[in-house]
C-alpha cells in the first residue's frame, strides 16, 4: 500500500472518469484478467475489469483542471501483462529515476492535481503485451501500452522538481484524446487508469512509427483553424478550398513530396477529421457554426469514403482471414450503412491498409525525384543550339566588382549544396574564362563529375526576395524589375556548378550554384538578355505542353509526336510559336530537351511525369549520341583552387568591401597563428566528414532542437577532466612518510597542523602542489594544490587539496596553453601516501598594465623557450597557475593570494562551499517574524515576489509562437502578513512552512488594455489574502510613494520598486481611489544591499537605480572609452546612460554610421576609417611598429592620415574601457561551414580587436557578438578569444543573454565576454526583468557541464513582457513607401514605454518606410489582420496587375520549395499587437531572412522609427543616411536598454572597487 500512499486523493476511483466525449469511442472487449502486481491490484480494487461505459466517460469530467479543448478518439479498456522487448526500448537513457509502477511515477511527478492526475511524457513507446512497437491507432484492436519518461505537468525552472521518472510498459492505454485547436498545434493526449499524459515526442525509435497519427492530428488542428470563425476561419469556403489551404498550411511537413500527396492524405483522413470536429460541436462558442453543419466538411467526409470504397477498396472479413480490396465483395460492403460497426478483423485490415498507404507515401516522398536523378546526364551539344542564340560577344562593365571569394567562406571539406546560402543576382551575365558570353544551358541541371565546360557569371548581389519571371511578360523581366536601380554589390562568381529551373503557374525561377553560394537569378543585363530569352522561350514551351497534357482526359493518348504536331500548329503570335514546320519544332524540342525534362521532374502529377511525351523525348535525345555524364552524390568535396574567373585577372578591380587582413599584435598573432598551424587540418576535420544519414535521422535531430525546451551552445568535445569524486589511487604502504618539523599549531577539530612532510625522500610543503594518480589507468593524474597538512587522532598523515585543471580540461580545450593550470574552488582531504610525486607549478603574480607589457612578453618568451627545451629533452612539464576557474559561474577569476596556502587549516574554498550551504538553508525566526529562505531575510510586513502560478491558475501553458509571449505572467507582488510553521516541529522546514500574504494586483491582471495604458511599476491593493508555500517566494521587492521612485532617462528598469494609489476588488472588477482609511506600509531604506546583490540565487534584492544626480556620475568619474565597430551607437548609448562611462573615441568603417554617432555622441571623436589602419597609426605613433604585424596597405594609409587625425588618436594608458561587437560574417549563421585556414581567419576583425584590448591594455573590456559566435568554428573562435584575453591577464566571464528580457519587445540573443583587470572586480550578469519565452541559453563546458549566465524568465520575473503595441501602438498610421522625414506625432503617448521613449521630442523623425513593389503591396493587403497571419494565409488565386499582367498572388516558391528552405516560415507575416518584435534585421523585407515585417494593422513594412524603438533607441536617436542605410544601422546595434543593464552592473563592479 506504500505506493498508493503517494499518490492520496490525486488515484481516480473505479467511478471518477476522465473528461473526454464518445467521438471516436471504441467499446472495450473483454479480456481474461492477466497476472499483475500485487500493489497494482491493491491500488486499483478488485473492480478494475469492469468497463466504464462511454457515456459515463462524457458526462461527468473528472477534477476542476482546465482541460484545453478537444475531442476524444479512441478508447479500449483492457489489461495484460507483457514483456517489452529489447529492440523496441531503444529509448535515449537518462539519470532519470525509474520505478515499476505507473502509480508510484505519478506519485513521485506529483503537482498541483485537482482531481484526476494529469503528467507530461516523452521519450515514449506505444507498444503491445509482447514489446513490439505498435501505432496508436491499433489501440482500436489491441490493448496498448506505454514505456516512457513521465515528467510533471507543470514546467519548472527547479531542475529537482523537472527531473522525471522512467516507467517501463505501464497502462493499458484507455482512451486517446486530440487538444490544442485554440493554440493551432496538437496536443495528443493519452489516458490509462490512473491518469491522463500530454504526449511530448516520442523515443527516437518510435518516432517514424507515431508520425502518421501525429499528422493526423495536426490535419485536424489545420482543419479546425481553416472553418472555425473563432479562429478566423470561414466555414463557407468549398472543399477544393479547403483542400488548397489545407495544402499551404501542411507544406512544410516533411513527410509529404508536395501538395498533391498532402490532399490525397486530407481525403484519405476525411471521415477522422469528420469525427474529431464534430465531437467539438458540444463545446462550440456561440458564433461558431457546428461543424456538422459545414459543408465543406461534410463533402470531405463523403469523398473520404468514396475513396475508401472504389480507390482502395473495402477491408472485409472472409472465413477468419483478412482480403483487401476483394472485388466480389464490393457490391456487399457499399450496402452497409455508414453506423454498422466494423467487427474486429474489418477495423484490423482497414488500420493495415493505412499503414501501408502511409509508408507508400512516404516512400514515394523519399524517391519523389528519381526520376530525375539519373544516373547519367545527357549533355547538350553547342552546335545544335548556336543557331537559336545571337552573334558571339564579349562581357564588359565598368563596375568595380567583388570576388564572391571575399563574399562567402570557402574553407571547409565536405558540405551538401542545400545547406549553401543564398542570394539574388539582378543585371547579372554568363561568360566562359574568355569573356566570351555563353548559354546557361550548356551547364548540366545537375552537379555532375565529369563537366568540360566552365562558366563563370557577374552581377548585382542582393538578398534573395524570392521573386521570379513572369511568363506572360517581356523576357527578361524579372517581377522586382520596377525601372528602379538596384541596391547591391557588384560580384564576380567562381565557375558555376549547376542550374535549375522551378516554376508553378505563369511563374518561374531559375537558380544557379557555384561552390560557395546559391544565387536566383532576376532580370539580366541588357547585353546578356538576348542568350537568357532562349531558356525563358523553351521555359514557356515546355509549360505549354505540360498545360496541353494536363487537359487531355488521358495523359497517354498524347504520344511524343502528337505533341510536337499541336506544338507546331501554334500562332505566330504565341508566345511558344517555334515554327509550322513540325520538323523543326521536333528539333527545338530535342536539342532544348534538358530544359524541359527538368520542369516535367518537378511537376507533381505523376502521370505528367511519366507520360509518353517524355519517354519519346528521351529515346530522341539517346538517339542524338549526346555525351552522358555521371551526375555526383549530394555531397560534394570542392577543390581548393583560387577563383578563376577572367575578372579576377582584371588589375583595375579592386573593392572597396575587399577584406583587408587583420593588423595584430605579435602576442594575438602567435597565440592564433600557432594554434591554427598545430591543429589544422587534421584536428578540425575530426567529426567533419561523417556517413550520410538516414533522411529519417535527419529529421528526428533537427526537430530535437527546435523542440528542445533549454537551448545549449555545445563546443567541441574537451579532454576528459577530472572531479573529487574520483578515487586516488593509493601507494604502496612501504614508502617512507613522515613530518618535517615541529607541529605548527591546531585546528578547530584539534587535530595537529605542519608545514611539511618528506615522502620517499621528496619534500612536500604547504603552498606547494603535488600530482596524485586517479585509479583510471586512461586519464592523467590529477594536481592539487597542498592548502595545509595536519594528523588525524589515529595517527594519518593527511594533507587538504585545492584541485588545479589542466587548461585542456577547462572550456578552453585544445586552445589552451598545456604548461598552463587553474586553481578551482574543489577541494578535499587526501592521505599523503596518495601523492605520486611533487609537481612544480608557479602560482604567478606579474604586473599588469600597458606600461608593463614589453617586460612580460619577454618573461613569457623565456617562459615558452625553456618549456620547450625540456620537452625536447624529455622532462617533466612545469606549470604555471594565474587563473581560479569558476565554470558553475561562467568565469576565470584573479587568485586570491591573500587566503591561500597559508597552512592554517582553513581553506578558502572550504568557506566558499560552507558559505553556499549556509545560503541554502532555510530558517524561521523562534518569534516567527522572519525567515531566510536562499540566503535573504524576509520579515513580516516585507513586500516579496510569489510565483505566479501558485497564485493563479495556469490555463495555458507558457510557450512562445510567432512573436507570441502566450500564457507568461510577471511575479505577484505579495505583502507578507504571517508566518505558519507545523506546531511540533522545533525545526522549521520549508516543505511545511506556508506565509499568508496580501496580493497586490497589476493592470495586465485587469485586462491588456488597462496594461497597455498603464506604468510598469504599478499595482492595486486588495483585501485578498491567501497562503501559500514559502517556497513560492522569488524574492525581495518594495513599495514605495510614487514620487519617491527615482526616474531614469534610460529605457530598462532596473528597480524592484513598486507604487499603489488605486483599490482593485477582482469579485467585482471595480477600481477606485485609495481609501484614506487604508494604510499602506511603505518600505523604508533600499531594497537590498550591495552585500545581497553579490550573492548568487533568484534574489531581486534590488538593483535600485541612483539618485539622478549620481546617475549623471561626474565625468572625471567615468571610464573613458573606446568603441571599436561602433556602428550608430546602441552600444555606448545604453552603458552611457547607465552613468559609468564616457566614449571619448568611436571607431566605425561605414560612413553613414559614423556620422549617425558622431550625430548622438558629439563628444567623441568619431574615427571612420578601418581599424586595422587605425591601430597601426597608433602603434607607429608609439614607435611600436616592431610590435606590430599589418599589411602594407594598412602601413600605406595609415601613414596617409593627416596630422589633426594623428593627435587625436587615443594612446595607451588614456584608455579605461573598450567595447565592440567585430563584425564576424561567419558567425551569423549565413556560413554553415566548420573550418578557416589561417589565412582566411587572418582577416576576421576579432583579431584586430583583440589586439586593440592587448595594446592598450583598458581596465575593462567587452566583447558583443551574435549567439552564434559561441559555437562557431566548433567553439574554435570563442576559445581562443578566452585564451587570448587570459594570456594577457584578464578575468573573463562569458554568457549569452536574451534582449527581451531586459525591456525591449524583441527576441534577439546576444554572446557577451566581460574582462576585467586582476585588480579591478569582474562584472556580474545583470538580473533579468521581464517575462520573455526564451529558454535557458546553457553554453555546455568540458565534460557535460553546463553554464547559464541568466535563468530563463518563462516562469516569472518582476515585469511583464514589453509588446509590439507598447512600443510603436501611437505613432501615426503611414502609407507604404512613406517618405516624409519629420512628422508631428498626433497624439500623445499612450504606454510607458512610450512615454520613456519619446521623452521631449515633439517632432517625429524617420517614420518613413521602404516602398513594395504592386505585387507585394497587394500580398500585403490580402495578408489578415490578426495574429501569424502570413503567406499561407493568402487566398489561392490571380490578380491583375496596372501593367494587364495577371500573376499568382502566392508566390509559387514559397510552398514548393518550402522543404529547401525551412518552410519559409513567417514570410510575409504580420505582427501581433500582444506579441513581439522578430530580432531586428539590416534590411527588413516580407521575402527576407525575417520576413514577418508587416505592420498589425496597416499594409506596410514596419518603418524606420518602429524598428528602432523595438531596438529601444529613443525617438531622439538619430539615424543618417539613406533608407537602406539606416536599418542596416538599427539591425546591427546591441539594445541600448540591454547595454544600459550591462552598463549598471560595471557600475557596481568600479563602485565595489571604490569601496573596498
Amino acid at each position: 500500500m506504500g505506493s498508493a500512499a503517494l499518490l492520496d486523493s490525486s488515484v481516480p476511483s473505479e467511478s471518477e472518469p476522465s473528461q473526454t466525449s464518445d467521438s471516436g469511442v471504441k467499446k472495450g472487449k473483454s479480456k481474461k484478467k492477466s497476472v499483475a502486481s500485487k500493489t497494482k491490484e491493491e491500488v486499483m480494487g478488485a473492480n478494475k475489469q469492469k468497463k466504464r461505459t462511454a457515456s459515463a466517460r462524457s458526462e461527468q469530467p473528472s477534477g476542476t483542471r482546465k482541460m484545453p479543448k478537444r475531442a476524444a478518439a479512441c478508447k479500449s479498456l483492457k489489461e495484460k501483462s507483457f514483456s517489452i522487448s529489447e529492440k523496441s526500448s531503444l529509448i535515449e537513457m537518462k539519470k532519470d529515476q525509474t520505478v515499476d509502477e505507473e502509480i508510484v511515477a505519478v506519485g513521485l511527478t506529483a503537482g498541483q492535481d485537482d482531481g484526476r492526475p494529469n503528467r507530461r511524457i516523452t521519450d515514449f513507446i506505444l507498444h503491445d503485451e509482447n514489446g513490439n512497437a505498435q501505432p496508436l491507432e491499433m489501440l482500436e484492436v489491441n490493448d496498448l501500452y506505454i514505456s516512457g519518461l513521465i515528467l510533471p505537468l507543470e514546467e519548472s525552472t527547479d531542475k529537482k522538481k523537472e527531473k522525471g521518472v522512467r516507467c517501463e510498459g505501464f497502462g493499458r492505454i484507455e482512451t486517446w484524446d486530440i487538444s490544442g485547436y485554440e493554440d493551432g498545434s496538437p496536443v495528443i493526449w493519452l489516458s490509462t487508469e490512473i491518469a491522463d499524459y500530454d504526449c511530448l515526442k516520442p523515443a527516437a525509435s518510435y518516432k517514424t512509427t507515431y508520425d502518421h497519427f501525429y499528422e493526423k492530428a495536426r490535419a485536424c488542428i489545420e482543419v479546425y483553424k481553416r472553418l472555425a470563425k473563432s479562429s478566423g476561419g470561414d466555414p463557407d469556403i468549398s472543399l477544393d478550398e479547403l483542400l488548397a489551404g489545407m495544402a499551404r498550411l501542411m507544406s512544410g511537413s516533411k513527410c509529404f513530396s508536395g501538395t498533391a500527396s498532402i490532399k490525397d492524405f486530407i481525403i484519405s483522413q476525411g471521415e477522422f477529421i469528420y469525427k474529431q470536429l464534430v465531437g467539438l460541436d458540444i463545446t462550440s462558442k456561440a458564433n461558431d457554426r457546428l461543424f456538422a453543419d459545414i459543408p465543406a466538411l461534410v463533402a470531405l467526409r463523403d469523398e473520404s469514403k468514396k475513396q475508401a470504397n472504389y480507390a482502395h477498396g473495402q477491408v472485409i472479413p472472409s472465413n477468419g482471414s483478412l482480403r483487401i480490396g476483394d472485388a466480389e465483395n464490393k457490391k456487399h460492403m457499399d450496402s452497409m450503412t455508414c453506423e454498422a460497426e466494423e467487427d474486429e478483423d474489418a477495423k484490423l485490415a482497414r488500420l493495415l491498409q493505412e499503414e501501408i498507404d502511409w509508408k507508400s507515401m512516404k516512400a514515394k516522398k523519399n524517391s519523389r525525384f528519381a526520376s530525375s536523378s539519373n544516373k547519367y546526364y545527357i549533355k547538350i551539344n553547342e552546335d545544335e543550339i548556336a543557331n537559336d542564340y545571337p552573334l558571339p560577344a564579349y562581357y564588359k562593365t565598368s563596375l568595380q566588382e567583388t570576388d564572391e571569394f571575399l563574399v562567402f567562406d570557402n574553407d571547409y571539406d565536405v558540405y551538401d549544396p542545400e545547406d549553401l546560402p543564398r542570394s539574388m543576382l539582378h543585371n547579372w551575365s554568363l561568360y566562359n574564362s574568355e569573356a566570351r558570353l555563353i548559354s546557361l544551358e550548356l551547364l548540366p541541371m545537375k552537379p555532375c563529375s565529369d563537366i568540360d565546360v566552365t562558366i563563370f557569371g557577374s552581377g548585382l548581389m542582393t538578398e534573395d526576395d524570392g521573386s521570379g519571371f513572369h511568363l506572360d511578360t517581356d523576357d527578361g523581366q524579372s517581377s522586382t524589375a520596377s525601372g528602379a536601380q538596384v541596391d547591391g554589390m557588384p560580384i564576380y562568381l567562381s565557375a558555376i556548378k549547376e542550374w535549375m529551373i522551378e516554376f508553378g503557374s505563369s511563374m518561374i525561377f531559375i537558380l544557379i550554384r557555384t561552390d560557395l553560394a546559391w544565387y536566383r537569378l532576376g532580370k539580366p543585363s541588357k547585353q546578356y538578355a538576348p542568350w537568357y530569352n532562349t531558356v525563358l522561350k523553351t521555359a514557356r514551351l515546355a509549360i505549354n505542353i505540360i498545360t496541353m497534357l494536363k487537359e487531355q482526359s488521358r495523359v497517354s493518348r498524347l504520344s511524343f509526336g502528337d505533341v510536337i504536331k499541336k506544338a507546331a500548329e501554334f500562332a505566330h503570335d504565341h508566345r511558344s510559336y517555334i515554327s509550322s514546320d513540325p520538323a523543326a519544332v521536333e528539333r527545338y524540342v530535342v536539342v532544348h530537351g534538358q530544359i524541359i525534362l527538368q520542369l516535367f521532374a518537378e511537376f507533381p502529377d505523376d502521370k505528367i511525369r511519366k507520360s509518353p511525351f517524355v519517354t519519346g523525348l528521351m529515346s530522341k535525345m539517346e538517339a542524338r549520341h549526346h555525351t552522358k555524364w555521371l551526375v555526383k552524390k549530394n555531397k560534394i568535396v570542392p577543390k581548393s583552387e583560387p577563383n578563376l574567373n577572367p575578372r579576377a585577372a582584371v588589375a583595375s578591380i579592386v573593392s572597396k568591401r575587399k577584406a583587408m587582413q587583420a593588423t595584430t599584435t605579435k602576442l594575438i598573432n602567435r597565440i592564433w597563428g600557432e594554434y591554427y598551424s598545430n591543429h589544422l587540418p587534421e584536428d578540425s576535420k575530426e567529426g567533419a566528414a561523417t556517413e550520410p544519414k538516414d533522411e529519417d535521422e535527419v529529421e528526428e535531430q533537427d526537430e530535437n532542437e527546435d523542440e528542445d525546451p533549454e537551448q545549449e551552445t555545445c563546443l567541441e568535445e574537451s579532454p576528459k577532466s577530472h572531479s573529487v569524486s574520483k578515487q586516488p589511487k593509493t601507494f604502496s604502504s612501504e614508502r617512507e612518510i613522515r613530518w618535517d618539523g615541529d607541529p605548527q599549531g591546531k585546528m578547530s577539530s584539534g587535530y595537529l597542523l605542519y608545514k611539511q612532510a618528506i615522502i620517499h625522500g621528496e619534500v612536500i610543503a604547504v603552498g606547494g602542489s603535488v600530482l596524485v594518480e586517479v585509479d583510471e589507468s586512461d586519464v592523467l593524474p590529477d594536481i592539487y594544490f597542498v592548502e595545509y597538512m595536519f594528523e588525524t587522532r589515529n595517527g594519518g598523515k593527511m594533507f587538504h587539496g585545492r584541485l588545479m585543471q589542466r587548461g585542456c580540461e577547462t572550456v578552453l580545450g585544445n586552445t589552451a596553453n598545456e604548461s598552463e593550470v587553474f586553481l578551482t574552488n574543489e577541494c578535499r582531504d587526501l592521505k599523503l601516501a596518495d601523492i605520486m610525486q611533487p609537481a612544480t607549478v608557479d602560482i604567478r603574480k606579474r604586473p599588469w598594465g600597458y606600461q608593463h607589457r614589453k617586460q612580460n612578453i619577454i618573461a613569457d618568451k623565456n617562459d615558452r623557450a625553456r618549456a620547450e627545451d625540456r620537452k625536447k629533452k624529455g622532462l617533466p612539464i612545469e606549470y604555471y597557475c594565474k587563473s581560479l576557474y569558476w565554470p558553475e559561474r561562467g568565469a576565470f577569476f584573479s587568485i586570491p593570494f591573500d587566503s591561500l596556502g597559508l597552512g592554517s587549516g582553513i581553506c578558502h574554498s572550504c568557506k566558499l562551499n560552507e558559505d553556499e550551504k549556509e545560503r541554502d538553508t532555510f530558517k524561521v525566526a523562534s518569534s516567527k517574524s522572519g525567515f531566510v529562505l536562499r540566503g535573504t531575510q524576509y520579515s513580516v510586513s516585507d513586500y516579496v515576489y510569489a510565483s505566479p502560478f501558485d497564485l493563479d491558475e495556469r490555463t495555458e501553458q507558457a510557450t512562445h509562437k510567432s512573436g507570441r509571449n502566450v500564457g507568461l505572467k510577471p511575479y505577484v507582488v505579495c505583502q507578507l502578513l504571517e508566518i505558519i510553521t507545523k506546531k511540533d516541529v522545533k525545526q522549521a522546514e520549508i516543505k511545511s512552512t506556508e506565509v499568508k500574504v496580501r496580493r497586490f494586483y497589476r493592470p495586465e491582471d485587469i485586462s491588456s488594455a488597462k496594461a497597455y495604458c498603464s506604468d510598469l511599476q504599478e499595482v492595486y491593493y486588495s483585501d485578498e489574502t491567501c497562503t501559500i508555500s514559502v517556497e513560492s517566494i522569488e524574492g525581495k521587492c518594495e513599495l514605495r510613494r510614487k514620487n519617491d521612485i527615482t526616474e531614469s532617462s534610460a529605457i530598462g528598469v532596473l528597480q524592484n520598486v513598486f507604487f499603489c494609489e488605486h483599490l482593485y476588488d477582482p469579485a467585482t472588477g471595480s477600481l477606485k481611489q485609495l481609501p484614506a482609511h487604508i494604510k499602506i506600509k511603505y518600505s523604508s531604506g533600499s531594497s537590498g544591499d550591495p552585500g545581497a546583490r553579490k550573492r548568487k540565487g533568484k534574489c531581486k534584492e534590488g538593483e535600485v537605480i541612483s539618485e539622478p544626480a549620481k546617475e549623471g556620475t561626474l565625468d572625471e568619474k567615468r571610464l573613458s572609452t573606446l568603441d571599436i565597430f561602433a556602428g550608430c551607437g546602441g552600444l555606448s548609448q545604453g552603458l552611457q546612460q547607465s552613468g559609468i562611462t564616457l566614449t571619448k573615441w568611436a571607431i566605425e568603417y561605414e560612413e553613414p554610421a559614423g556620422d549617425a554617432f558622431r550625430a548622438n555622441h558629439p563628444e567623441a571623436l568619431v574615427f571612420v576609417n578601418n581599424c586595422n589602419v587605425v591601430l597601426r597609426a597608433i602603434m607607429e605613433k608609439c614607435g611600436d611598429t616592431d610590435d606590430c604585424i599589418s599589411t602594407t596597405e594598412a602601413t600605406e594609409l595609415a601613414a596617409k592620415l593627416d596630422d589633426k587625425e594623428l593627435s587625436s588618436l587615443p594612446m595607451p594608458g588614456q584608455v579605461d574601457f573598450i567595447n565592440g561587437g567585430p563584425p564576424c560574417q561567419g558567425f551569423s549563421g549565413m556560413n554553415r561551414f566548420n573550418q578557416s585556414t589561417w589565412s582566411k581567419v587572418q582577416c576576421e576583425m576579432i583579431l584586430a580587436f583583440l589586439s586593440f584590448a592587448d595594446y592598450f591594455r583598458p581596465r575593462y573590456f567587452l566583447l558583443e557578438n551574435v549567439r552564434n559566435f559561441v559555437s562557431f568554428n566548433k567553439g574554435q573562435t570563442f576559445r581562443l578569444t578566452l585564451a587570448s584575453l587570459l594570456e594577457m591577464g584578464y578575468q573573463v566571464r562569458f554568457g549569452i543573454l536574451e534582449a527581451g528580457a531586459f525591456g525591449v519587445s524583441q527576441s534577439r540573443k546576444r554572446a557577451f565576454i566581460w574582462a576585467a583587470s586582476p585588480d579591478d572586480v569582474l562584472p556580474e550578469w545583470p538580473e533579468p526583468m521581464h517575462v520573455f519565452a526564451a529558454p535557458e541559453l546553457k553554453i555546455t563546458l568540458s565534460e557535460g557541464v553546463q553554464y547559464a549566465a541568466v535563468r530563463s524568465t518563462a516562469n516569472g520575473a518582476p515585469l511583464r513582457a514589453i509588446t509590439v503595441r507598447d512600443t510603436i501602438g501611437e505613432l501615426p498610421a503611414v502609407a507604404n513607401g512613406a517618405s516624409k522625414a519629420n512628422m508631428e506625432y498626433k497624439q500623445e503617448p499612450v504606454s510607458w514605454f512610450q512615454k520613456k521613449i519619446r521623452g521631449d521630442m515633439a517632432v517625429l523623425t524617420d517614420h518613413i518606410s521602404k516602398e513594395m513593389n504592386e505585387l507585394n503591396l497587394i500580398r500585403c493587403r490580402k495578408i489578415p489582420k490578426r495574429p501569424g497571419a502570413d503567406w499561407r494565409d493568402l487566398p489561392d488565386e490571380k490578380v491583375k496587375l496596372s501593367t494587364g499582367q495577371v500573376v499568382d498572388l502566392i508566390p509559387w516558391c514559397l510552398p514548393n520549395t518550402a522543404k529547401r528552405h525551412n518552410q519559409w516560415k513567417g514570410l510575409f507575416g504580420r505582427l501581433d499587437w500582444e506579441g513581439n518584435f522578430p530580432t531586428s534585421i539590416t534590411d527588413p523585407q516580407p521575402m527576407g531572412k525575417v520576413g514577418m515585417c508587416f505592420h498589425p494593422d496597416q499594409d506596410r513594412i514596419l518603418t524606420v522609427r518602429e524598428c528602432a524603438r523595438s531596438q529601444g533607441f529613443p525617438d531622439c536617436y538619430q539615424f543618417s543616411g539613406n533608407i537602406i542605410h539606416k536599418h542596416r544601422q538599427i539591425g546591427n546595434a546591441v539594445p541600448p536598454p540591454l547595454a544600459f543593464a550591462l552598463g549598471r552592473k560595471l557600475k557596481e563592479a568600479v563602485e565595489s572597487k571604490s569601496s573596498i
